[in-house]
């Protein structure tokens, strides 16, 4: 059996300038991970883009579902372009859901610049009577909705940008909807 009296632990039996190295190698690897990790941080914090929707535009649908162009700026207020490679937005008219898309165009944002990105988006026949039946029951002016976009741009490197973004649509005149 072992005299454990007689046993020194490891970290005094080591010379001092051994375990000065060690404990200052530790300070060194844990301080330049933390500057890495600030430095990558600094660059996720951007300003958020702003997305206004600037026009809609028919497109050819199928059975009962409409089809539209969303036309979409894109404005970046940051000192570093914003390239995206794909693009998904839901578009709630007056509290509800109207209609949703998706586009697989690529592109880039300049920096402090803006773009005009077109998006397809499918309306639901559901969507078109329940929006006619508040227009209708006269809930709110005819000839503007308010809208809600909410978004993602797909990022190339860092995973992508969110937006929201709200506002109201002028209706074009002549739709025949009732009140007008």
């Amino acid at each position: 059996m072992a005299d454990i009296t007689s046993r020194k632990p490891t970290d005094i039996s080591q010379p001092l300038s051994r375990r000065a190295a060690l404990v200052g190698g530790w300070r060194l690897g844990l301080g330049a991970g933390a500057l890495l990790l600030s430095g990558c941080a600094s660059l996720l914090q951007r300003e958020p883009v702003r997305v206004d929707v600037v026009g809609v535009e028919p497109l050819p649908g199928e059975g009962l579902e409409l089809r539209l162009a969303l036309k979409l700026r894109v404005t970046n207020p940051n000192d570093n372009a914003l390239d995206f490679d794909g693009l998904s937005v839901t578009l709630d008219v007056r509290g509800s859901r109207f209609a949703s898309g998706v586009s697989n165009e690529r592109g880039s944002v300049p920096r402090f610049g803006e773009a005009v990105i077109s998006v397809p988006v499918s309306v639901s026949a559901l969507s078109l009577v329940r929006q006619a039946m508040g227009v209708a029951s006269g809930s709110g002016p005819t000839d503007r909705v308010e809208y809600v976009l909410r978004g993602r741009l797909a990022g190339t490197a860092l995973g992508g940008v969110s937006f929201t973004s709200s506002g109201e649509l002028m209706l074009p005149k002549g739709l025949g909807l009732p009140g007008r």
